[in-house]
């Protein structure tokens, strides 16, 4: 279906109009024709969906209200009933547009060795912890691993975005609540997400002409999961903990509710299901129809069965997914684990070397001293600690 009207490009700050709802100024989308001219000042989308939210579409354009999605799914079932969308899920016949080529001098990359200093789980950021009381260690041990899951100071966790081509674009560095799993959002800090090439770039390990190039969070698991269907989310603590709950596809996250953009031409061919967040349906639905040659299936089910209370807390899948495990546990919790020993993760090729020679109750410590001191492997001998009567013995002599 081809509209009559769309979102204008982005091309700087003059782009962006007033937004008639909350009167901020150089945030609101104008709705314009082929020509640019906009169906009015009213019709447009404000950049700030959860504070704002205000959208109104254009005469004869896309109606919010039209449903497509299939009444009485299972939503923990999802994968599997992606089958019933066989001939929908394929991308349609339209021809999809030729995407932008990659600059000739590639794309702004962080080392990969940098990222899996922070792929741990000594210590244990506060957002694993909050794991630990819906899933068991290996599950967490395995999407820690699949997903590169890094801890950085005072406990938070590193979300790092890597592409189907194994390169680190960046990481989104968040706390959270350990109990709860929440995000905690101090309102005296601006911004409460700290990016991982921002930190380096103060720190001069990238050059000050890097450039930010995202891509969805667990992209290069496309290519591992071949046949597997993907699962879209906003958040990226959505895609870990549908992952570990409902494993039957590849949980991807866009990073957020407008995100939905670019990133996803990535996706051509597979079969992507995408669950928006409960504010997100209508703009997911608009975003969705402006690419249908991917084919995404928006599903409505949060829209449909959200409670008040449910969007006054603007909730998500996930905490449908933990809702689900907590009353399949019952009284039956996971335990409270310690953190998983580091040469269960550790890559790092001096450690691999030297954890042979050495007792176990000492890798720790030797794994911190290596990635601290950034040491070389050259040689080792394994010392053998003499039973008391060969020490006896050799004194005696």
């Amino acid at each position: 279906m081809k509209y009559r009207y769309h979102l204008l490009k982005y091309a700087g700050p003059a782009s962006r109009w007033t937004c008639p709802n909350c009167g901020r100024k150089h945030c609101f989308a104008p709705y314009v024709d082929d020509n640019n001219e906009p169906a009015g000042e009213q019709y447009g989308r404000c950049n700030h969906e959860s504070s704002c939210g205000y959208v109104k579409y254009p005469p004869s354009n896309y109606d919010p209200a039209r449903k497509s999605h299939r009444k009485g799914e299972d939503w923990r079932e999802a994968p599997a009933w992606l089958k019933d969308y066989k001939s929908k899920s394929k991308p349609s016949p339209r021809i999809r547009p030729e995407p932008s080529p990659e600059p000739p001098e590639g794309i702004c990359t962080i080392p990969m060795e940098t990222v899996l200093k922070t792929v741990r789980t000594n210590p244990l950021s506060d957002f694993l912890r909050f794991l630990c009381t819906i899933a068991d260690t290996d599950a967490i041990l395995r999407s820690v691993q699949e997903y590169y899951i890094g801890v950085a100071r005072e406990n938070a966790v590193v979300f790092y975005q890597i592409d189907e081509k194994g390169r680190c674009r960046t990481g989104k560095v968040m706390k959270y609540n350990p109990e709860t799993g929440h995000r905690i959002k101090d309102d005296s800090v601006k911004t409460p997400i700290t990016w991982v090439h921002s930190l380096l770039k103060q720190q001069g390990v990238l050059p000050k002409e890097w450039e930010l190039s995202q891509c969805l969070f667990g992209q290069h698991l496309l290519n591992k999961y071949p046949n597997k269907p993907v699962i879209l989310v906003e958040a990226e603590k959505t895609a870990i903990i549908g992952s570990i709950l409902c494993p039957k596809g590849i949980w991807l996250a866009t990073g957020g509710k407008g995100q939905l953009n670019d990133r996803v031409e990535v996706l051509y061919g597979r079969k992507i299901l995408a669950f928006p967040d409960v504010d997100g349906y209508t703009t997911w639905k608009e975003k969705a129809d402006e690419r249908p040659y991917l084919g995404v299936i928006v599903s409505d089910y949060l829209e449909r069965t959200a409670t008040a209370e449910d969007r006054a807390a603007h909730i998500d899948i996930a905490d449908l997914l933990i809702r689900w495990q907590h009353q399949r546990l019952g009284t039956e919790r996971p335990s409270k684990v310690e953190p998983i020993p580091p040469e269960e993760l550790s890559t790092n090729p001096v450690f691999l070397e030297v954890q042979k020679y050495i007792s176990p109750e000492y890798h720790k410590e030797v794994l911190a001293l290596i990635e601290e001191l950034d040491l070389e492997f050259i040689s080792a001998t394994k010392i053998v600690k003499l039973q008391q009567d060969e020490q006896d013995e050799n004194i005696n002599r």
